[in-house]
């Protein structure tokens, strides 16, 4: 039992790497395909909107329910990584390029929702410490794809796909191999079209859910515009940032921000630990004009750290108070849902910043970030209110 969840986090780590893996090498698809800057956003959402559609499908059929959380893994697993690879192979056009990052994203909806549906099934205990390092595992996957473009700096843009397919081949190899379903698992019989406004009666689900939605406006797109922030910040103070290994530490300590309050979760409280980064994250959306302009390079990296941790601490809080707030047999469609839900608001907050930002707006424009964390805020903070006057 106890090797269980170490080779789920690792299985996960492996499998995310695809997530960003178009991302870190952006500039070099760019020169290859003529493409201006602005196709970042465009390349992310492709994987977004693919993620979403296939969250949404295996929501709606109940496939985490219905079927072996462990095969689905293994399946998509493969053919993400197939997806993926399609990127660095010869003869890839512009169109190509697209469909295979949508059909990435679309089976990343088999890894990630299903990798926490797997560790659900197996700790039903300590789940929040669990999702911890689950969740850390992915920000680790998204951060890695930096880290291999800086120290393959002098090779092939191509070599960062090739690493990430063949580590998400390995990952849902070793998962199969080696992890069974869970001995919690409570299989759903049949197709529940409803399943998941069944789930948002209950008054704690709609919370957490709502308390994700706000997290989720501004989680990836802060992660987009890591590298933006540091190249601008390169831009206007003519300073040489190594903005991929700084951007792989910068996102990298919101892995150890995951576990960490999955480790604390027990002891202060899910809930409360999760109200209180997604406080501090709303402040730090505030403060970004004050400390992207700063003169001092430390300030700058040591204040992103903080964000970093911060914007991501609550996403495994929220996904243990949404697995504690449903039946078992809709546990996976409702994890599904959530995640459906919240990286369709994702897609909306990339674009958003993509169109507006410029030159002259960049040290300001992240402050539009603080509308996602001060709805969470609310939700939470009136259910809370709720609660209370119902006892």
């Amino acid at each position: 039992m106890r090797r269980i969840l170490p080779i789920i986090v690792i299985a996960q780590f492996f499998c995310t790497s695809i997530w960003f893996g178009g991302n870190a090498v952006m500039d070099d698809i760019a020169v290859q395909f003529n493409l201006s800057s602005d196709y970042l956003a465009y390349l992310t959402n492709s994987v977004q909107a693919g993620f979403i559609t296939g969250t949404l499908l295996f929501a709606i059929l109940g496939i985490a329910d219905r079927f072996s959380p462990v095969k689905i893994f293994f399946i998509c697993a493969c053919v993400a990584a197939a997806f993926n690879l399609m990127l660095g192979l010869n003869g890839t056009n512009l169109s190509l390029l697209f469909i295979c990052r949508f059909f990435t994203g679309f089976f990343l909806a088999g890894i990630y929702p299903i990798g926490m549906k797997i560790a659900a099934d197996h700790y039903e205990k300590g789940l929040g410490k669990s999702l911890g390092f689950l969740v850390g595992a992915l920000v680790l996957g998204t951060a890695f794809p930096h880290f291999l473009k800086s120290g393959f700096a002098t090779l092939p843009w191509k070599y960062v796909i090739f690493t990430t397919s063949v580590l998400s081949l390995a990952g849902g190899a070793v998962l199969f191999s080696l992890v069974p379903d869970g001995p919690y698992r409570k299989p759903g019989q049949q197709l529940k079209l409803g399943a998941f406004r069944h789930s948002f009666k209950n008054n704690g689900f709609r919370a957490a859910a709502f308390g994700y939605f706000g997290h989720m406006w501004e989680l990836y797109t802060f992660w987009v515009f890591i590298p933006v922030m540091l190249a601008n910040y390169n831009y206007h103070y003519q300073t040489q940032l190594n903005v991929p290994l700084l951007s792989f530490f910068i996102i990298v300590m919101g892995s150890l921000a995951c576990v960490g309050s999955g480790l604390l979760a027990n002891r202060f409280g899910t809930k409360r630990l999760a109200t209180l980064a997604l406080a501090i994250s709303g402040i730090c959306c505030l403060l970004s004009p004050i400390f992207l302009q700063t003169d001092s390079i430390t300030v700058l990296v040591i204040f992103l750290m903080i964000w970093s941790m911060a914007v991501i601490a609550d996403s495994p809080l929220f996904s243990t108070l949404v697995a504690q707030n449903v039946s078992l047999e809709l546990k996976g469609s409702s994890l599904t849902i959530v995640n459906c839900i919240g990286f369709s608001i994702t897609i909306v907050s990339i674009q958003l910043i993509n169109i507006v930002m410029t030159r002259e707006n960049a040290h300001y424009i992240f402050v539009v970030l603080a509308l996602g964390p001060l709805f969470g805020l609310y939700s939470m903070l009136k259910n809370s209110n709720q609660d209370t006057k119902s006892t």
